[in-house]
């Protein structure tokens, strides 16, 4: 690690002390009962609760959701008389390749057949960077029928209790399947609240990023520049550049709903302004960071990220590391909770 490094180049930079007992570990017993702090231009936050978020919108403002839905993606098996699992990831060509995290890795060499369950067995074509494989699993087809009753929600390592109801770690706009997680920023909205925000002027349009590795990858670099995020498919629909188009034109804000909405659509702002074409679908590997100018976004609600992240860096380049890091140390001391099943914040820029 280079110590003369300018302040917001090096992992520890992104550091923040964080008591394990404020890791949720569960959802609020009712969908949006969370809390809500309000991070302003200027100024100190504002502690809120999730119901407020009408009040600290406009007429005209657009929210841009992420419409993915989380499959069942952890498959537990025994392998030659041990623990073993496949984490899917993304699938690749044909609903019988995947790529995915397998354990332990070391048993799961590219040749290796891997005798899953019910009949099912994938075998291991060849190693990926950053540990995953590609699987292709056999008989064709049998991975999709089966894959409702022998696959697992794919809670987060720092989630230790049983989910009673799986459904709380979808959105209720989850359309597309395909993500190894949920977008948890969006697991606050109910219906009944998108109807309060419809009412009062405030739209919403939809976008698909499917949530892959870097969602369970730490950052394994000191320096930020050797940091290399894994890609991710995503798309901006027809309608949903249309409604961006007509938000601009009436003088509205884009509001995005997590951090995988920031990344799709900051990641096709950057390709249209390189002229590429078909800038609103394709994958990114886009490292969103202080310095980073962004184009698409102008408010950002999302949860509370894990010290360290690529997550928090991202939130740190859209309102200055260093209000971030004080508003996260405040958040700390109010008893807020933290990561996938946690409290909100609507972040405004620096």
């Amino acid at each position: 690690m280079n110590p003369d490094a300018p302040d917001g180049s090096r992992v520890d930079d992104f550091d923040y002390p964080l008591p394990t007992e404020l890791i949720a570990q569960h959802p609020p017993e009712r969908r949006g009962d969370s809390r809500l702090m309000h991070l302003p231009p200027s100024g100190p936050p504002r502690h809120l609760q999730f119901d407020d978020l009408p009040g600290l919108l406009r007429p005209g403002d657009l929210l841009v959701l992420n419409d993915t839905r989380v499959i069942p993606a952890r498959i537990r098996f025994d392998h030659r008389g041990r623990d073993a699992e496949v984490l899917l990831l993304e699938q690749r060509g044909d609903p019988d390749t995947w790529d995915a995290l397998v354990r332990p890795g070391k048993r799961a060499l590219p040749g290796t057949r891997l005798q899953v369950r019910n009949g099912l067995w994938a075998d291991v074509l060849r190693q990926e960077p950053g540990g995953q494989r590609r699987l292709r699993f056999a008989p064709p087809g049998r991975l999709e029928q089966l894959l409702p009753d022998i696959g697992e929600m794919p809670l987060p390592p720092y989630i230790h209790e049983r989910l009673e109801e799986p459904e709380r770690y979808q959105t209720v706009f989850a359309r597309e399947a395909g993500s190894a997680a949920a977008p948890t920023a969006g697991l606050h909205f109910t219906e009944a609240m998108l109807e309060r925000l419809s009412a009062a002027g405030i739209e919403h349009a939809e976008v698909t990023l499917q949530v892959g590795l870097d969602t369970f990858q730490p950052v394994r670099v000191d320096d930020l520049d050797e940091h290399r995020m894994h890609s991710e498919a995503y798309r901006v629909p027809r309608a949903a550049r249309t409604a961006i188009d007509a938000a601009r034109a009436r003088g509205g804000r884009v509001v995005a709903v997590g951090t995988t909405v920031a990344r799709t659509l900051e990641a096709a702002a950057a390709r249209r302004a390189e002229g590429e074409p078909g800038a609103d679908a394709g994958r990114t590997d886009i490292f969103i960071r202080p310095g980073h100018r962004f184009r698409e976004v102008d408010l950002l609600l999302t949860n509370f990220h894990l010290p360290k992240s690529t997550l928090l860096v991202m939130v740190s380049a859209f309102s200055g590391r260093e209000r971030v890091l004080d508003a996260y140390r405040e958040a700390v001391g109010r008893g807020y909770r933290f990561f996938s099943f946690g409290d909100a914040m609507l972040l405004e820029p620096a």
